[in-house]
């Protein structure tokens, strides 16, 4: 070998020993601590991977459910439920029907009557069901209502009892010796049937106005109209007035007469005239001491009571004419009024039966 070859040979030997130098200083720690096998070999442990690190599973809350909501624009009895849920309607709705009747009996006069005091009560429950299921916005669901006809006829008539209004007649009365009159008033009665149909026919259509009670008014039997004329007699002044009635009373003419002498004086009071008679017959009073021998007479120039008759609702006693013309102004008759004879005739002629014919003191 070369000397040459021999050094290059020294060198690689050297420069190997230097790699396996560098080679153990770079071993990892712990190297030493391995196992040797047959081979005589150093082996590494096998080195573990690190725990992989798992986070606990999350566990999400599922969102409630949405409520259930009655499709828009949907009504149970006329009364509009869309979009609120069953349990809100049926309150609303519940509310609604429950409120008062309102009865109109008079001008002044409002009756409120809940639909429960007249048997009245409504399908609910199924009406609200049948909402919930329906899809179709605006659609009208109807609210049957169960009424009770005998409890709402039994109501109809308490109330027909307690509005009922006897007519009240005019009347004439004297005011300072004048005569006026005092207004008739009309009767009023309800109308049973058409009130009770009234009655069901809200509580079935739910409807809540105020409603007007029908009513038959019943006339009075003497209206103002009526009374057309009346007879004022002063007994202590002899005079006859006879007045026209209207909104005023009217005189329409004044008449000296003669009255009861004191022995037997003209009645006073409020009578009528009941009946009338053309060239009279004069008969004697029953019972009268200054008649007991009398006999009747016939129509004619003799008669006492003159060419007519007009008999007051006061016995024995009437307005008559008299032959006697001298009499008039005096307190000389046996109770009756005397009156000059072409003046009682005109008077005849304007006064009709029942006629009001007052006598007064003065």
């Amino acid at each position: 070998m070369t000397r040459v070859a021999k050094l290059a040979a020294i060198g690689a030997c050297g420069i190997a020993g230097v790699l396996c130098a560098v080679l153990l200083g770079v071993a990892p720690a712990g190297a030493d601590e391995g196992t040797t096998g047959t081979t005589g070999t150093t082996t590494a442990p096998p080195t573990e991977p690190p725990p992989a690190t798992t986070e606990p599973p999350t566990t999400a809350t599922p969102a409630p459910p949405l409520p259930q909501l009655i499709a828009a624009g949907v009504t149970i009895g006329g009364t509009l439920v869309g979009g609120l849920r069953p349990a809100e309607a049926r309150q609303l709705v519940q509310s609604r029907f429950r409120r008062p009747l309102t009865l109109v009996v008079s001008p002044s006069r409002k009756l409120r009557v809940a639909p429960q005091e007249l048997g009245a009560a409504s399908h609910l429950i199924e009406a609200v069901k049948r909402a919930a299921r329906v899809r179709r916005p605006g659609y009208v669901v109807p609210l049957k209502v169960d009424v009770s006809r005998a409890k709402v006829e039994r109501y109809v008539a308490r109330l027909a009892q307690e509005t009922q209004r006897a007519p009240v007649d005019a009347r004439l009365r004297l005011r300072h010796l004048v005569p006026f009159a005092t207004p008739d008033v009309p009767g009023r009665r309800l109308k049973g049937v058409l009130a009770a149909r009234t009655v069901l026919r809200m509580l079935k259509t739910h409807d809540r106005e105020p409603v007007e009670l029908p009513f038959d008014e019943i006339p009075a039997a003497v209206t103002e109209q009526d009374l057309g004329e009346a007879i004022v007699i002063r007994r202590g002044s002899n005079e006859l007035l006879f007045y026209r009635l209207g909104e005023r009373a009217k005189l329409l003419r004044e008449f000296r007469v003669a009255t009861g002498r004191s022995s037997y004086p003209t009645p006073l009071g409020r009578y009528e005239v009941v009946t009338k008679q053309a060239n009279p017959w004069w008969y004697p009073p029953s019972g009268s001491d200054w008649a007991k021998d009398a006999k009747p007479i016939p129509p004619g120039p003799g008669n006492p009571l003159g060419t007519r008759w007009l008999g007051i609702s006061a016995p024995y006693v009437g307005i008559h004419g008299t032959p006697d013309a001298a009499s008039i102004g005096y307190s000389a008759s046996h109770g009756c009024i005397r009156m000059l004879i072409p003046q009682v005739e005109w008077l005849f002629n304007r006064v009709d039966l029942g006629t009001p014919v007052f006598i007064v003191p003065s």
